[in-house]
């Protein structure tokens, strides 16, 4: 078999072509795959990006899946989604690959045998993490590292992380945590950039990148990143969670998260270069598009649609706030980690549904403090009675916390604050209704009180 393989997609199945042997597999494993975008889709169109023959017995895919579109010839990325797959083939099924199964192939060059999610094979992670910790290079790949951050020579044994939805996480003996992206968009991922970028700031809020790798054919992409693993870390989610269940108060905890959120986008905005001034009136007619987007789809949300407008349109006339910048881009309990008496922040790949040039691009911090104010509303709500007062206390302890290191607080950016939390809620609704209807009536509360009251 061939180290690398043509790169452009194939779908002209011939003797010698992999799809031969996989197209099939493919199209039936990737639709139950929790990081597959195209659930509600069936997959149409299955094309060969790359292949390299990572180690012996494991094979190095990226995969284009459209949905009835052709993909572009040659190096342009082509329309639809591409993905990453590590693929483990063996002659001998095993029942020990359980979930890790996706098939046998019948035909083509891999006829006869069996293929898995390499990912979830502990002797391949363990190759894995060995190739990333000798820089070098397999075909179009690259692996590199920070050569003062080594990776350490022990062995350490891999564990799958089951709570991943858009990629997978491989955990090494509780001391490093890959992140292998699995919806792959030309560019240098934000994961790698900015956490690089806020190491070199100083800032200890987030995990540096210790090595990754990358491809550079069909486009120039970022593929996986190490960093260090958090042991005993406890997501704020869980904790939020944890306290409404004992009817502890957690003003404590969302001060301090909003203490370690502005030290993060202080440290970014001297990282990266400050967004363009004058963008307020850019951003009101972007957010008034989603909500008429939305609107269509949802169409409990038409009867407050003018003045959720109107409080986009306010944007134009409220104070302007911060200068945009670098942010998170999907901030929320989810995404922060406590460790002893420490909030870090994780997760820079911003929403993988949006672009990934408008996921590095800069915006205001206020989408950041408003993705987290929602937040605490959706975790008051898991608990019945709903406490609204729990939430106002945390969102209120949050934005103060904020104020202490940023030097201004968001309550008093109310029309800018009230713009970003709307934006928010009205892709919370979208979201509940493609996804989770059952969990509708959470972000439509916030529609009703962020129009009706307009507070």
């Amino acid at each position: 078999m061939p180290k690398t393989a043509p790169l452009r997609p194939r779908h002209a199945h011939h003797p010698a072509d992999p799809m031969a042997s996989l197209g099939g597999l493919l199209r039936q494993w990737l639709p139950r795959q929790r990081w597959f975008a195209g659930k509600d889709r069936p997959v149409a169109d299955l094309g060969l990006l790359s292949m390299t023959e990572l180690f012996p017995g494991c094979l190095h895919l990226l995969v284009h899946a459209g949905h009835g579109t052709v993909p572009a010839p040659g190096g342009t990325p082509p329309a639809g989604d591409c993905y990453q797959l590590l693929l483990g083939v063996r002659r001998q099924p095993s029942p020990r690959l359980g979930r890790a199964l996706i098939g046998r192939a019948d035909e083509g060059p891999l006829a006869g045998l069996t293929v898995y999610d390499a990912l979830q094979d502990p002797r391949m992670a363990r190759l894995l993490l060995e190739r990333l910790r000798a820089p070098g290079t397999a075909g179009p790949l690259r692996f590199e590292a920070d050569p003062s951050r080594p990776v350490p020579a022990t062995a350490l044994a891999p564990r799958l992380l089951d709570a991943e939805q858009s990629n997978s996480s491989l955990v090494y003996g509780d001391e490093l945590i890959l992140k292998v992206f699995r919806r792959v968009q030309p560019g240098v991922n934000p994961d790698l950039e900015v956490p690089g970028a806020l190491a070199r700031q100083g800032c200890g809020r987030v995990p540096a990148p210790v090595a990754w790798f990358r491809t550079t054919h069909p486009f120039e992409a970022t593929l996986g990143v190490l960093q260090p693993f958090l042991p005993g870390a406890t997501d704020g989610w869980t904790l939020a969670l944890d306290a409404l269940a004992a009817g502890d108060d957690f003003t404590a905890q969302a001060h301090a998260l909003g203490r370690a959120t502005a030290d993060v986008h202080v440290a970014l905005a001297s990282a990266f270069p400050a967004g363009t001034p004058g963008e307020n009136g850019r951003t009101a007619a972007a957010m008034t598009e989603r909500l008429t987007a939305a609107a269509h789809a949802v169409p409990a949300l038409k009867p407050y649609v003018p003045r959720l407008r109107g409080a986009f349109a306010a944007l134009t006339t409220c104070d302007v706030g911060p200068a945009a910048q670098r942010i998170h881009g999907d901030l929320h309990l989810g995404q922060v980690l406590r460790a002893g008496r420490d909030w870090f922040v994780i997760d820079f790949e911003g929403e993988p549904s949006r672009p990934l040039s408008e996921r590095r691009s800069a915006h205001s911090p206020v989408r950041d403090i408003a993705g987290m104010l929602r937040s605490f509303d959706y975790a008051a709500r898991q608990r019945r009675p709903w406490r609204p007062e729990w939430a106002r206390r945390c969102r209120e302890a949050y934005c103060a916390g904020y104020a202490v290191r940023a030097g201004w607080d968001p309550r008093k950016k109310h029309g800018l604050l009230r713009a970003y939390e709307t934006d928010r809620a009205v892709y919370e609704v979208l979201y509940e209704a493609r996804h989770r209807p059952d969990w509708l009536p959470v972000p439509m509360a916030a529609i009703e009180r962020l129009a009706v009251r307009g507070d």
